[in-house]
């Protein structure tokens, strides 16, 4: 699209037959170029949802930076969730399942997506330079029975992802043996820090270890951010 917009401008400029120089210092086939020059396009972003709050849904601060992050890359966002029932319900309050009660994937999600989300069915790659998945609960249990990075290990074989480090170190790393569960679907575990993201250049994905680490809210938020900066470039806009 840029080469075809530089094309367009510069024979527009090559083609007026005028050379009298304008008021303003320019040629009037200066200004023409200048009038057709437009922004490149922005990257469009499909952000997958699996519900509202980390223990039966998305993890809603995960989500959150996300979006501030494309929001800021100047991305084009549209926010998608499958339209079926949660697989339970959790009182995040105690961390266990509500007694019959039943919520709907897409209508959670929508809390986080201020109501502008739409069915999951309806997503078209070909419409997208990118999809993120944020992590949380939900990722396991409504979507395809595995947390973010595993879910792109279970989908691409041999994709290199990273959830951070290999070892709890005294609890900092809490769900270090989920980087066990990633070597034994073929694919490789990159050892990263909070603020950091991976990208697996071959296949075009980029994970970041986020809530796998107790680690302050602000380092999370600036991981996430190196990983949201990551896909943009990967997309080219």
């Amino acid at each position: 699209m840029a080469a075809v917009r530089a094309l367009v401008a510069s024979r527009l400029a090559a083609a007026s037959p005028f050379t009298s120089l304008s008021p303003g210092g320019r040629t009037p086939s200066q200004r023409a170029a200048l009038h057709l020059s437009v922004p490149r396009p922005a990257a469009r972003v499909a952000l997958v949802l699996s519900g509202c709050g980390v223990y039966d849904g998305t993890e809603i601060h995960e989500a959150s930076a996300i979006l501030v992050h494309l929001s800021r890359g100047g991305a084009e966002v549209q926010i998608f969730a499958p339209d079926v029932p949660q697989m339970h319900v959790i009182d995040h309050t105690k961390g266990q399942p509500s007694e019959g009660e039943s919520r709907n994937v897409l209508t959670e999600s929508a809390r986080i997506a201020r109501g502008k989300i739409t069915d999951l069915a309806n997503l078209s790659a070909a419409n997208y330079d990118a999809a993120i998945f944020p992590g949380g609960f939900g990722a396991a249990k409504n979507l395809l029975c595995c947390i973010a990075p595993v879910l792109a290990a279970k989908v691409l074989r041999g994709i290199e992802v990273t959830v951070g480090h290999e070892q709890e170190e005294g609890g900092k790393w809490p769900y270090a043996g989920t980087a066990e569960a990633i070597k034994a679907l073929g694919a490789k575990h990159c050892v990263k820090e909070v603020v950091e993201a991976h990208v697996d250049q071959k296949n075009k994905v980029v994970t970041t270890p986020a809530f796998m680490c107790e680690t302050a809210l602000h380092y999370i938020h600036d991981g996430i951010g190196a990983m949201v900066r990551k896909v943009l470039e990967l997309t080219g806009k």
